[in-house]
This record gives C-alpha cells, sequence and structure tokens, in this order.
C-alpha cells in the first residue's frame, strides 16, 4: 500500500473504531458486530506495521497494550489535589452535614451519586487529546499509569470536541462478571485470588505489562471536573453532562435535588438496588452541586466541606460449616473449599466459599461443624468472616499430608500454599492439558476445555502426549466433529510437534514459569537435554530469572516422573531445541531500544539478533539503555535518546556490530 493511501485509510479506521468503541463500551448500543471489529483493527495494526509513524496518539491499537513503558509508575505531582472525602455511616450524619452546609450557603442544591468501589485516577487531555492518566496516591503525587489506562475501553483517547486543555477524575473499576472470571481464572491455576473487584481493579491497572492490563476488563466512570479551559462551568451538574457530551461515561444516573428528604430517598434507593449493580459500590456521595458555594464552605485540612460519602454496612449472614472439602488445581495446589447450609446473600444463593489456605483457617479457627458467618467479598465473592461457635468434640482442622487425588507427598511452599508436585496427578490433567494445547504453549488450534475434558473422560487421554497418538477414527463421528474438523485437528497436532522448546517449556506447567521466562530460558541452553542437567545458579544467572524459578525448574527436572516424560518426547520426535538459541554473551547486561523504520530487516528480527547475543530489546529509553538503533522516520524515542545522552546507532553501525565489524560503536 502506497503511503498516502495508507495514511488515509489509517487516519478513516482510527475514526470508525474509536465510534464503534464508544457506542459499545459507552452507549452500550453497538452498531457493528465484534468480528467485523476485529478485522478492522487488525487491518490498522497491519497498516501501522508497515508505517509505524502512522500511528496516531488516539490509534485504537494502543487499547491492546504492549511491553512496559518507560514512563510507568514515574511519581505524577497532581496540577489539581484529588481530594478524598468524609466518610459517614449514619443517616444524621448526613443530616448534620447539611445544617453545617446550610450555616454557611442559602438554598443549596445537592447532587447524590453512587460511590464507584475502584481506584482513583486522573486523566489529562490536550486539545482534546488524551496524553497522561495517573493513580490517585495520596492526593498531590500519584503513578503515571498512562499506557495501561490506554488499554480501558471506556477512556476516550479523543474527545469530541478540541477542548484546549481537561483534566478529569475518575474511578477505575472492574464490573462484577469480569471478576468472576477472573476469579475463577486464577483458582483453576493455583493461583492467588484477589479478594474483590476493587482489588482486581488496583493489581490490574498497575500491571508492568499492559497487556495484562487490557485482558482484565477494566472500566471506568468519570465523576468530576479537575481543571479545565476554554468553557466557562459554574455546577457540578452542568459539568458532568459537559462531560457526556465529549465521550465520557460520567457517574450513573447521578441525582440533583434542593430537597433534603429527596437526598435521604436517594441513598435508600441507592442501597436497595446495590445488589443488582453490574458494578461494586460502597456507598453514595452527597455533593453540593454550586461551584461557587463549594468556595464558600472551603474545606479542612483533610476533607473538602461541600460533600460526604454515606457508607453501606455489608450484608452478612450466619450458617453451619458442613465439610472442608480439598481441590486440586492446574499447578497442583490444594485450596480448601467451606461448604455450607445454603443461605442467600447479594441476591444469590451461595453454599461454598474458599478458605484459601491452611493460615487461613488457623487464624479464623474455623472448623468443621462451626456456626460461621459469610458474606460476599464486594458482593460477588463468598467468603467466611469467622467463626462463631464450635461443637464440643470440633477438632481443629488440618490440610491432608498427601495429595487427595493421586497420593503423592505435598509440599509448604511460600504463601502458605501446599502443593502436590507430580506432574502426572489426575486432578490436574484436565487443567494442565487445557493449558499444554494453549495458544502460548503447543498452540493446538481447535482443541478447547470441552473437548479435553470429554476426552479425559472417555479415557483417550492420560497424559498430554497420548495427543500425539490419536487416530482419525477416535475423531470422527464425535458430536460437532464431522471428517474436516478430525483431520484439521490431527493436523494442528502433528503441527505443534515443532513448537520447540520455549513453548513446549511453557506447557509444561511448572510453577511460575510463565510465556516470557521460558522464551529467556530456551534461549539460554538451545535444547531440552542441555536445560534437563542445568543447575539451579546457571538458570538464576539469566537476566530476568530469579533464584525462585530457577529451582522450581531444577525440582521439575529432578522428579522421576519427569525422566519418563522426557522419554515420550524423545519417542514422539517433538522438536526440544531453540530457534532463538542465544550465540554469545557479546551483549550481556546490554539493552537496545529499536525506533524507525530499518532498511534491511524489521524491528522483529533485529530484535532476535540482540537477544542471541544475550542482549536485552526494550520497548522504551531510559538512562539504564545502552544504545538506541535509529531507523528511518524515528521519532520520540530517538528524542528523548538525545535529551537524555544515550548513544544513538545508525542501521549501518548496528549491523556492523552484530557482524563484529567494529570493535565498539561510535
Amino acid at each position: 500500500m502506497e503511503r498516502e493511501t495508507a495514511r488515509q485509510r489509517a487516519a478513516e479506521l482510527t475514526e470508525k473504531l474509536n465510534r464503534y468503541s464508544y457506542e459499545y463500551y459507552v452507549l452500550d448500543d453497538p452498531s457493528v458486530d465484534d468480528r467485523t471489529f476485529d478485522m478492522l483493527l487488525q487491518e490498522l495494526a497491519d497498516i501501522e506495521k508497515e508505517y509505524p509513524d502512522l500511528a496516531a496518539p488516539d490509534s485504537p491499537t494502543r487499547r491492546v497494550g504492549g511491553e512496559a513503558d518507560g514512563e510507568l509508575f514515574q511519581p505524577v505531582r497532581h496540577e489539581v489535589p484529588l481530594q478524598s472525602l468524609q466518610d459517614v455511616f449514619d443517616t444524621q450524619d448526613v443530616l448534620d452535614f447539611d445544617r453545617r452546609v446550610r450555616e454557611t450557603v442559602e438554598h443549596p442544591s445537592y447532587v447524590v451519586e453512587k460511590k464507584i468501589d475502584g481506584l482513583s485516577v486522573s486523566l489529562e487531555y490536550e486539545n482534546g487529546v488524551f496524553v497522561r492518566g495517573a493513580t490517585r496516591g495520596d492526593g498531590i503525587t500519584g503513578e503515571n499509569v498512562t499506557a495501561n489506562l490506554r488499554t480501558v475501553r471506556a477512556i476516550p483517547l479523543r474527545l469530541k470536541r478540541a477542548i484546549p486543555r481537561l483534566i478529569v477524575r475518575g474511578e477505575i473499576y472492574m464490573p462484577k462478571e469480569s471478576f468472576q472470571v477472573l476469579a475463577l481464572r486464577q483458582e483453576a491455576a493455583g493461583e492467588r485470588v484477589f479478594k474483590n473487584p476493587r482489588n482486581a481493579a488496583a493489581g490490574s491497572l498497575r500491571q508492568k505489562n499492559s497487556k495484562i492490563t487490557a485482558k482484565r476488563g477494566l472500566s471506568i466512570f468519570v465523576f468530576n471536573l479537575q481543571l479545565i479551559e476554554g468553557e466557562e462551568i459554574t455546577s457540578h451538574s452542568q459539568s458532568l453532562k459537559l462531560l457526556e457530551e465529549l465521550g465520557f461515561t460520567v457517574s450513573p444516573e447521578y441525582f440533583c435535588t434542593d430537597s433534603m428528604d429527596e437526598v435521604m430517598q436517594e441513598i435508600e434507593r441507592i442501597g436497595q438496588q446495590r445488589q443488582q449493580l453490574p458494578y461494586d459500590i460502597d456507598g453514595a456521595v452527597v455533593k453540593v452541586d454550586s461551584f461557587a458555594q463549594r468556595e464558600q464552605l472551603g474545606e479542612t485540612a483533610k476533607y473538602p466541606r461541600w460533600a460526604v460519602a454515606y457508607k453501606y454496612p455489608p450484608e452478612e449472614k450466619t450458617t453451619e460449616l458442613l465439610n472442608i472439602e480439598i481441590n486440586v488445581g492446574r499447578t497442583g495446589a490444594l485450596t480448601p473449599t467451606a461448604v455450607f447450609q445454603p443461605v442467600m446473600l447479594a441476591g444469590s444463593q451461595v453454599s461454598r466459599a474458599s478458605l484459601h489456605n491452611e493460615d487461613y483457617i488457623a487464624e479464623k479457627d474455623i472448623r468443621i461443624g462451626d456456626t460461621i458467618v459469610v458474606r460476599k467479598a464486594g458482593d460477588v465473592i463468598p467468603e467466611v468472616v469467622k467463626s462463631v461457635s464450635h461443637r464440643p468434640d470440633a477438632q481443629p482442622f488440618r490440610m491432608p499430608s498427601v495429595c487427595p487425588s493421586c497420593g503423592h507427598p505435598v509440599e509448604r511452599g511460600e504463601q502458605a500454599a501446599i502443593r502436590c508436585y507430580n506432574p502426572l496427578c489426575p486432578a490436574q490433567f484436565v487443567r494442565g492439558l487445557i493449558h499444554f494445547v494453549s495458544r502460548d504453549a503447543m498452540d493446538i488450534e481447535g482443541f478447547g476445555e470441552q473437548l479435553a475434558e470429554s476426552f479425559v473422560a472417555e479415557g483417550l487421554l492420560h497424559s498430554f502426549f497420548d495427543l500425539y497418538t490419536l487416530k482419525k477414527e477416535q475423531l470422527e463421528n464425535r458430536e460437532r466433529m464431522a471428517e474436516k474438523s478430525a483431520e484439521n485437528l490431527l493436523a494442528a497436532i502433528e503441527k505443534s510437534k515443532q513448537a520447540g522448546l520455549e513453548r513446549l517449556l511453557y506447557a509444561f506447567g511448572i510453577k511460575n514459569v510463565g510465556a516470557k521466562a521460558a522464551k529467556l530460558i530456551a534461549a539460554r541452553f538451545g535444547t531440552l537435554d542441555r536445560l534437563s542437567t542445568a543447575t539451579a545458579e546457571e538458570i538464576a544467572a539469566i537476566d530476568g530469572i530469579g533464584e525462585v524459578i530457577a529451582g522450581a525448574v531444577v525440582d521439575f527436572f529432578s522428579m522421576p516422573s519427569t525422566g519418563e516424560l522426557l522419554k515420550r518426547i524423545k519417542e514422539l520426535k517433538l522438536k526440544t531445541d531453540c530457534a532463538e538459541h542465544q550465540q554469545s554473551d557479546k551483549f550481556a547486561g546490554m539493552t537496545f531500544v529499536l525506533t524507525g523504520t530499518l532498511s534491511t530487516m524489521t524491528r522483529e528480527e533485529g530484535k532476535r539478533e540482540i537477544e542471541r547475543r544475550g542482549g536485552k530489546a526494550a520497548g522504551s529509553v531510559s538512562k539504564k539503555t545502552t544504545y538506541v538503533v535509529a531507523g528511518e522516520d524515528a521519532g520520540s524515542k530517538l528524542r528523548k535518546a538525545q535529551t537524555l545522552g544515550v548513544p544513538v546507532l545508525s542501521e549501518q553501525e548496528f549491523i556492523n556490530l552484530l557482524e563484529d565489524k567494529t570493535e565498539e560503536a561510535k
């Protein structure tokens, strides 16, 4: 595609996709289906890959996240402080607030809003374009999380009107549905589950990899105008209307009135409906509407005098603990689960709740037969709050010393986790199989969770490698699997034999070894045979791999059952070497940043050449960067390198350095 044609098409796609996102995430009224949106997004990504400089500041491709941003978590001083509100816990406290307001101003009007339970952030716009976002922090100084906030699709990257300068405050939150999906995924993987949607939102927003943030389903409600240039705004309700017009999702169903009776009725109404809301709230906020009256009321050392936050009491119920079941997850973690007499909580009947680990049980002294207090954390995930009383014959609960599924001895590790480290444990197998065939592992297309469960239940698969002995006749005539589907699945299984060491290592599901760690380890050792005999010290010496991961890898290869696993791999002729094997330590300890368009290689190829020599290819420039390699049309990264005094290499100088044609780049 010619450059000018590409520029016009990129601008057209950017406008369309941002409009479609606004319709879907803000208006909840999409005009195109998901497949159409995804196809257009891929088309734009392809154009930006060919012409990186055509990526606009509001490009929808920024929504999917990327490598860690050099400015991520850097301190940001708020131009307008992000104040906290005074909490009140009784309706009389709200009436007292109204009395104090009326002692200072005449005829106040109020705005009542839901107090969204999330993480407060500020968003800055210049000429209508989103330029920076930061967490609240202490209200004076927060952290730069711009790259992660770009992935939140309810945040407009370009406003509908080019306001010269605008700063707004909003609440990042995780919808209940997204939290449930995340919690189930974490529990199945044997990971620590976030306690509630608020913690999940905070943890997701502070990810160093914004691709993870992008997958967490975060959203935002904007509830305050901090600063504006080019517009005259006199009240809070007026500001909310303007923010809606600009493309923001504002405080839902905010209510304006000059009647204190109606304020109290609205607080009660919100309280009655909060269990049915698709997001968590932890109260209702009452604010004086007029900005002029706010000025008159002023603020204390801690809080503004023109607003209060009414906090609702949590719903808790007592019930009888019938049993404590032990479930084995994919990573071998043994998770205790409370089974109790069903109770209605937050609008639904619940009878089970995770007890997390043995320390949690011991701390609360929970015993089978106890009368316990339960609630829903964040009104979503059931949890046991405490034990009220024991039965006379109740004994302290003890976690099993062997795996309830395979009988293999279990071990206690960090964070009170007890695990079964037998890779052939039946309870772990289905979950492990789903991980084994996943995209970042062996990438067997068409082999999903339902198929994994049915194949195991029917006895077709007893280990990961039984996949490679499946026959066409075993697959045909299954439900939703005709001859062509069976052929495609077998072809995908055969193709996966060439996945290579890094994917195979990740597919093993070794504790703490993610896709990135697997890639680093595979590149360093090159072959499965070499890796299987590596010491913890050799593995821990890899940049980005610590002692914990190294120990887990060594432990895995030292287990007797792993020897049988390696034997099967050789028999099936799976590829066990790494195409990106590190060739030398020439660039050890060096960090490169590639920017602009290279004429002799793609940036991805350049990155591989750096990694083959033991170096690191980063996505952003910092004082720690060794070299910036600047191709044609290099932009902001080149300017930042020049500002920081980081050495800059031309493409030819970089090639010379790769080919040892010069001792030192100049």
